[in-house]
């Protein structure tokens, strides 16, 4: 399909239901990842915002943020990418308490390696899309994200049922 032809007709039922197979797909896809890498999926999604930080190095409360867990568990997730070569930590220039966390780049190299050619697949699939299909698959991606996130922490503040009266 060009990015010229029409797109088949569907309900927000049919895009609910694509959109269920790509997340089953992307969480089985990320396991292997993972598993190829020597990671786990936490510490990998932790590394890839490591990676997409580039030179804007996060700190721990941002990873811990990003990946809604908490700074002790972050804490974990560091050592761990440490050991493994994955990451370095830095002392922040402005506060020298904190800690800022780079990328090793022979582990970026590792992660390119094993992601490269799915994403030029997907750069593939991109190019059957106009300009102005893409920025609303990007608009939908990024709201899709914020009301996901958004749920999720509605979800943790609610209390657990208890099976007092």
């Amino acid at each position: 399909m060009t990015a010229q032809s029409p797109r088949p007709p569907a309900t927000p039922a049919q895009a609910l239901s694509a959109m269920d197979d790509l997340i089953a797909a992307s969480l089985v896809g990320q396991q292997e990842m993972a598993q190829r890498l020597g990671l786990n999926v936490t510490d990998l999604t932790c590394f890839g915002y490591v990676i997409q930080a580039g030179e804007n190095l996060l700190t721990a409360g941002d990873l811990a943020t990003r990946v809604h867990v908490t700074t002790g568990a972050v804490t974990g997730i560091l050592n761990r990418l440490e050991r493994a070569g994955y990451v370095t930590r830095r002392p922040d220039p402005q506060d020298r308490r904190r800690v800022r966390v780079a990328a090793e780049p022979t582990a970026v190299a590792r992660a390119y390696t094993l992601y490269e050619p799915y994403y030029a697949r997907l750069n593939t699939l991109f190019a059957d899309y106009s300009p102005e299909e893409i920025a609303v698959l990007t608009d939908w991606f990024s709201r899709a994200t914020t009301l996901a996130n958004a749920y999720r922490e509605e979800l943790r503040d609610k209390r657990a049922p208890t099976d007092e009266t």
